[in-house]
Parts: structure tokens; C-alpha cells; sequence
């Protein structure tokens, strides 16, 4: 059984030429011409969609396009472990990054989400950390009231569904959503 031809392959690519350019189909070349972006992207980007990708548009200077990535990247950026230097092969990249996640979702805590790891939340246990911090603060209100001056220890319930940059529709109720840094 034949299969068809995929869309980046070069005699897919004739037949593209041919079938755009008449004239030119006795010169039909089996590689797309360097200008032929579009037409490679006429086979790609339908195939991307049935799959359930969104391709992100980015543009410059806006962060709402891809914000968990962008986010993240700003984290490795600003991270004083964040090398000085180019690596010196493709392994040594892997490797530090790989300290690098290991490191976001084991050790650092995260403003947004109360101070706890991506770990620690994703197997449940930033409850029983939340609550024992209320009352550390509690504790400490108790024992030194005249510091605290009538205000209150900061909320440490936990938090419901975290946003970057929430849709439209949530943007009315900001009180239920806590938006990571």
C-alpha cells in the first residue's frame, strides 16, 4: 500500500510548485523555494489545529500569548544560578536545566499560589503547610499584640484556581482568583 506523500517531503513539494505555477511544472523542482514559506505553512498548520494546538501569535511586548511559559522563562532569566556564560555543549544545557525545573517545582516557592511549591500543591499538601503557618502568625499576634496594631496576620488559605492573565469573564470577580508573579 502507497502512502501519501507528507507535506515536507520534496516530491509533495513539486506537486505544490506545479500545481501554483503552471508554467514553471516541466522545471518543477523537488525542493520549495526559499520563498515558499506559505505554501509550506498551507500544509502544516491545519494538521496543528485538528490536533487541538493553538499556535501562539506572539508579538513583542506582550505577555498574554503564551504567560505560563513567558512567566517561567523570566524565573530561569532572573535565577542567580542563571549562567554567566554560554554552555559549552548541548548536555551541559540539558543538565542545567533540568536543575533548573527540578529546582521551580521542588524547592522555590511561589508568591501566587501562598508561598508553597508546585509540588507541594499538586499532591495536596500545601493545606496542612498553610494552616500550620496561620498558626505560627496567630501564635505570634497572641504573644506581641501591639505589633500587629489591630491588623490582621496574612491569609493563609489556600488558593483556588490561579491565573497569569485571566479571560474577561474573571476579571469581574477578582476576589476569587489569585494571580501568580
Amino acid at each position: 500500500m502507497a502512502l501519501p506523500a507528507s507535506p515536507d517531503s520534496g516530491h509533495h513539494s513539486g506537486n505544490v510548485q506545479s500545481a501554483r505555477h503552471p508554467a514553471r511544472s516541466a522545471h518543477a523542482t523537488t525542493q520549495p523555494e526559499p520563498s515558499a514559506a506559505s505554501q509550506v505553512t498551507g500544509w502544516v498548520i491545519p494538521p496543528i489545529f485538528n490536533g487541538g494546538i493553538v499556535p501562539s501569535f506572539s508579538r513583542p511586548a506582550v505577555s498574554d500569548d503564551n504567560p505560563y511559559s513567558e512567566s517561567l522563562f523570566r524565573t530561569l532569566k532572573y535565577t542567580p544560578a542563571y549562567p554567566k556564560k554560554p554552555f559549552a555543549s548541548i548536555e551541559q544545557a540539558r543538565q542545567w536545566v533540568l536543575r533548573f525545573v527540578t529546582w521551580y517545582n521542588t524547592e522555590h516557592r511561589h508568591s501566587g499560589i501562598k508561598f508553597v511549591t508546585p509540588t507541594q500543591r499538586h499532591y495536596g499538601q500545601e493545606h496542612v503547610i498553610l494552616e500550620r503557618r496561620r498558626r505560627v502568625y496567630e501564635a505570634a499576634k497572641q504573644s506581641m499584640p501591639e505589633r500587629w496594631k489591630g491588623r490582621h496576620t496574612r491569609d493563609w488559605n489556600p488558593v483556588g484556581e490561579v491565573w497569569l492573565n485571566p479571560p474577561k469573564e474573571h476579571v469581574a470577580a477578582p476576589k476569587e482568583l489569585s494571580h501568580a508573579a
